[in-house]
C-alpha cells in the first residue's frame, strides 16, 4: 500500500512541477517576450544553459534507454531539447500512468524509471555502454566545471540583482525541475548509478 501511495504522490508531484514550469514559461513569454535575443545571453545565462543542456543529455540518455522504439525516442528527444523540464515531467507522468496496479504496489520507482518492457512482456536492458557513459559524463562534468570557472572569472559572482532577468529566473526553474527528476533517478536504485554515474 505504501508503494502505491508513493506512485500517486510522485505522479502528482511531477504533474504539479510540469504545470508550474509551463506556467512559468508562458508568464515569462507574456511579460518579457521570446528568449531568442542576444542581450539575454549574459555570461551567467550561458553557463546556466550549459548546465541545463548537460542535464538534458543525461535525461535524454535515460529516455533512449527506456524506449524500445527509436522513432519514439527521437521524438521525445526533440521535445526535450525544445521544452526542457516540461517534457521531462510529461514523460515521467506518462510512465506512471502506464503502471499496472501490481507494479504500483510493488516498486513504482523501479518500474517507472528503470525498466522497459518489450512487446512480448520481457524486460529490455537497453543498449547503452557503461564505459561509454563513463567517458561521456566525465567529459561533460569537466566541461561543466570549466564553464563555471570561466564564468566566475569573467562574470564575477552570480549573486547580483542584474543577473536575475526574467528569462534567467525561468531557466533556473527549468534547470532545477530537471535536477529534481535526476535526484529521483539517483535515489531510486543503484542500477541507474551504474548506467550513468559509475565514473564518479
Amino acid at each position: 500500500m505504501a508503494a502505491s501511495t508513493l506512485a500517486t504522490v510522485l505522479r502528482s508531484l511531477f504533474m504539479v512541477l510540469g504545470c508550474g514550469i509551463t506556467a512559468t514559461v508562458i508568464y515569462t513569454i507574456a511579460t518579457d517576450g521570446l528568449p531568442f535575443r542576444k542581450q539575454l545571453l549574459t555570461p551567467w545565462m550561458a553557463a546556466t544553459l550549459v548546465d541545463f543542456y548537460i542535464n538534458i543529455i543525461v535525461i535524454g540518455a535515460w529516455i533512449i534507454y527506456k524506449e524500445s522504439n527509436w522513432i519514439r525516442a527521437i521524438i521525445w528527444m526533440v521535445f526535450l531539447v525544445c521544452l526542457g523540464s516540461i517534457t521531462t515531467c510529461a514523460y515521467i507522468v506518462l510512465q506512471f500512468f502506464k503502471l499496472t496496479p501490481q507494479e504500483s504496489q510493488q516498486d513504482p520507482i523501479y518500474f517507472v524509471l528503470l525498466r522497459t518492457k518489450k512487446k512480448d512482456g520481457t524486460e529490455s536492458k537497453g543498449n547503452l555502454s557503461v564505459v561509454g557513459a563513463r567517458v561521456l559524463f566525465s567529459v561533460l562534468g569537466c566541461f561543466m566545471l570549466g564553464t563555471l570557472i570561466y564564468t566566475i572569472a569573467i562574470g564575477r559572482s552570480p549573486f547580483r540583482l542584474e543577473v536575475f532577468t526574467r528569462w534567467f529566473s525561468a531557466t533556473l526553474v527549468d534547470f532545477y525541475v530537471n535536477v529534481f527528476a535526476l535526484s529521483v533517478h539517483l535515489n531510486a536504485n543503484s542500477s541507474i548509478l551504474q548506467l550513468y554515474f559509475l565514473v564518479f
